[in-house]
């Protein structure tokens, strides 16, 4: 086990001059990587008020360079290097994760993905941690019967599930038959200044010539980017001019290569892999899309909407409750790649719509999905859970 970075800051640990000392939450998660999920972890634990939450993260697997690389400063990080929790050594692992949480008197336990999960809550319940909040970000797509059945075992030791959405809180509350008080929601948020700075979408062509309709997204099944590679070579016949491109790294690259190959893209269709500059790509778009098969709260769409970009997303998860279709974008039911061809097809013709589409859709993140909102609400649904375990 690596032991944990500690930042220099005074001790908290009693009451100084009247004041609770911040409360203590230690973050478990399998690894780091630009993923959304990791990446909206990773920015609000650099967001949090230290005087109000004190952070920790622990990592499950060891931790390669670039999870590193994006580990937050002015944190605590364990690494425990857990390789299989089907291996004798990650029963060690937890016990010496337990002894961490009761060193450092954690007062909350969050914990991300399955085997964080199946680790994390017992070590914490024995470490004596009040709370455990498990979060669940999707529509749980994924599960299988046995990890359901899991599921609810573990749900009898978790103090509280937060979903970044009403639908994902509803897949909860019908897969693993929780109380429905005991699911919260904390919508996730975007960097705004990060995004404002992308000027708004053009309403005459680009002066360089040539368009481009673009997606970001890890290249997974559930993604649908195999519907975007089809609904693009419907789009492609009748645009010549479309370029097509897609930021993000995944399994399914050698798959999608195949298929934009198969359907005459090669040249008109590319796969940039992770991208840092999300801004700089999307400025560089005429049309964002999202075309999921299965979506908690899109980071893609709210970083599109901070950006000002007109978007093409599938009707699935809390899409509908980002976007009303026609006013801060477009709707199409998913795996139907010629409704999401029209759609892109239509916001590239009709630059007035799109650019009237992409300005609604910046002031609806600027409203309500700021990342200081996302923060405050995190805060002070921690600080009710520490008032609770003190």
């Amino acid at each position: 086990m690596t032991a944990p970075r500690m930042p220099s800051r005074p001790d908290p640990v009693a009451k100084v001059m009247g004041k609770t000392r911040p409360v203590r939450v230690c973050f478990m998660i399998d690894d780091l990587n630009v993923a959304g999920t990791e990446s909206q972890l990773v920015r609000l634990i650099s967001s949090l008020n230290r005087d109000r939450v004190t952070p920790y993260l622990c990592l499950l697997r060891e931790g390669d360079e670039r999870s590193r690389s994006l580990e937050p400063p002015d944190c605590p990080v364990l690494r425990l290097g857990v390789r299989s929790l089907h291996k004798v050594d990650s029963l060690f692992k937890g016990l010496q994760f337990t002894r961490f949480l009761r060193r450092e008197r954690i007062d909350v336990l969050q914990v991300y993905f399955q085997d964080s999960t199946y680790l994390g809550v017992p070590a914490g319940r024995l470490a004596g941690v009040r709370q455990v909040v498990r979060v669940c970000n999707n529509l749980n797509h994924w599960m299988t019967p046995a990890h359901r059945m899991l599921g609810r075992l573990f749900n009898r030791l978790v103090t509280v599930t937060a979903a970044n959405c009403e639908a994902c809180r509803q897949a909860v509350l019908a897969d693993d038959r929780m109380s429905a008080e005991s699911v919260v929601v904390l919508e996730n948020g975007v960097d705004l200044e990060r995004f404002l700075a992308v000027p708004p979408i053009p309403t005459q062509p680009r002066v360089n010539g040539g368009r481009r309709v673009g997606v970001v997204a890890n290249l997974r099944p559930v993604k649908g980017l195999d519907v975007f590679v089809r609904a693009a070579a419907l789009l492609a016949a009748t645009h010549p001019d479309v370029r097509f491109e897609i930021a993000g790294e995944g399994e399914q690259r050698p798959v999608l290569e195949g298929l934009a190959r198969a359907s005459g893209l090669e040249g008109r269709l590319v796969l940039h892999g992770s991208i840092q500059d999300i801004p700089g790509f999307l400025a560089g778009l005429d049309v964002g899309v999202l075309c999921s098969r299965s979506e908690g709260m899109s980071n893609a769409v709210l970083e599109y909407m901070a950006a000002g970009r007109p978007i093409v997303a599938t009707a699935v998860g809390a899409t509908p409750q980002l976007l009303q279709d026609g006013v801060h974008g477009l709707l199409v039911p998913p795996e139907d790649p010629e409704a999401l061809a029209r759609a892109m097809g239509r916001l590239l013709e009709d630059r007035g719509l799109a650019s009237r589409l992409g300005g609604a859709a910046r002031r609806r993140a600027c409203e309500r999905f700021s990342r200081e909102a996302m923060v405050r609400r995190f805060e002070t649904f921690y600080m009710q859970l520490g008032q609770q375990s003190r």
